[in-house]
């Protein structure tokens, strides 16, 4: 009769198989990690671009406007989720929610200008934020 000594061992123990499934999960996240860290820098990356073309189009639309009626645009605000394009409507897409802009124009006089003499040129800042956060700043300076 054959005795427990003379059997082979089949398969592993239980804490082989735990320490074993231990390593490949280390071994795993060590690989995926870079993967989620670059997705995550990917998602920030197309953020700040639309920003940037958000405050793109806006600029646009003021530089287009007459000179003397840009200081119409000082304080002009958008809300959270309610930007609008060049027709005025507001933007439906899912990826504008977070956003929202805002306008400052200041009457600028050049050095060689008198104090009396007529503005000659308008700072227009437009900023653009992306869930509260400031992530696009465009200044223009505009002239006659």
């Amino acid at each position: 009769m054959p005795t427990d000594c003379d059997k082979t061992r089949l398969g592993f123990t239980l804490p082989e198989t735990v320490i074993a499934l231990v390593i490949l999960g280390m071994a795993a996240a060590g690989v995926l990690l870079p993967f989620s860290s670059g997705a995550a820098a990917q998602a920030e990356g197309n953020h700040r671009t639309l920003a940037a073309r958000l405050a793109n189009d806006l600029m646009c639309r003021i530089v287009a406007t007459p000179f003397s009626q840009i200081s119409t645009w000082n304080g002009y605000p958008e809300e959270e989720g309610k930007v609008k394009d060049v027709t005025g409507a507001v933007f439906t897409d899912p990826q504008y929610a977070g956003f929202r802009r805002d306008v400052t124009c200041t009457a600028n006089i050049a050095v060689q200008q008198s104090a009396s003499s007529e503005t000659g040129f308008i700072l227009v800042v437009v900023r653009v934020y992306d869930r509260g956060r400031l992530v696009v700043t465009m200044p223009h300076l505009i002239g006659r």
